[in-house]
């Protein structure tokens, strides 16, 4: 585990070099850190953020300086504060290691409708099964948010079926609804807000928005889990 420097006011804390290695192991690593720094409530830390392999420390120097005492390397003294952090989070044994309890598990109603997947048939047609298959994989996996950016409130997800991995549209497309989730690469995502010349999904379906507020609302804390469940169109809230 290392940290580097983000700019002149956060710290970067790598806590694994690779994600696709383990996945699983390195997001409850990450999401372990991310909790211990966040309780440490360290002096002069404005934020501390969460991502696929590392967790970000933002700070605000002058009330970092305050808390030391002094003007100078009010940078270094942060520094050697998240590295208490971390001796301590790694003495404890990695005794918070998540588990089938800590997990909550949101459904989220989807409609597969021709309608509102456009892409659908290209994700068949690349993975050679019938779009039928395409729905009843993606909808029976069971995924983790893994972080949440890109837009506000966008959660990347873990989880999906090695088969159904799609590569990103050559040509993005101008706009994607809100409630549309979408397939890039091996992840599967939401978008809670229309998202303009950023649709490089490559399949659109549309989803019970209410819902997916659930999840935006207790990620930082405990570990989300969520399943996509087939809907008609008439059944879902926009």
């Amino acid at each position: 585990m290392e940290i580097v420097p983000l700019g002149d006011s956060a710290l970067i804390v790598r806590v694994r070099e690779r994600f696709e290695d383990a996945p699983e192991e390195t997001l409850n690593e990450v999401l372990q850190m991310f909790q211990q720094l966040r309780s440490a409530a360290i002096p002069g830390v404005t934020e501390v953020a969460p991502a696929y392999t590392t967790v970000a420390v933002f700070c605000d120097p002058m009330q970092a300086a305050k808390a030391r005492g002094q003007s100078d390397r009010a940078f270094d003294w942060l520094n050697e504060r998240v590295q208490r952090v971390i001796a301590a989070t790694s003495d404890r044994g990695r005794r918070g290691r998540t588990t089938k309890g800590d997990v909550r598990l949101v459904e989220i109603p989807v409609c597969y409708d021709a309608e509102f997947g456009p892409d659908l048939d290209d994700v068949a047609r690349h993975a050679q099964i019938p779009a039928k298959e395409v729905v009843d994989l993606h909808s029976a996996a069971e995924y983790r948010v893994s972080c949440i950016g890109f837009v506000p409130g966008f959660p990347f997800l873990t989880g999906l079926p090695k088969v159904l991995a799609t590569p990103r549209r050559t040509t993005p497309r101008k706009e994607i609804p809100s409630g549309s989730v979408g397939i890039g690469g091996g992840q599967t995502g939401i978008y809670p807000l229309r998202s303009r010349a950023a649709g490089i999904s490559s399949a659109a379906h549309r989803c019970d928005c209410s819902i997916h507020n659930r999840i935006l609302l207790h990620f930082y804390g405990r570990v989300i889990a969520c399943v996509f469940v087939q809907s008609r169109a008439k059944n879902l809230v926009r």
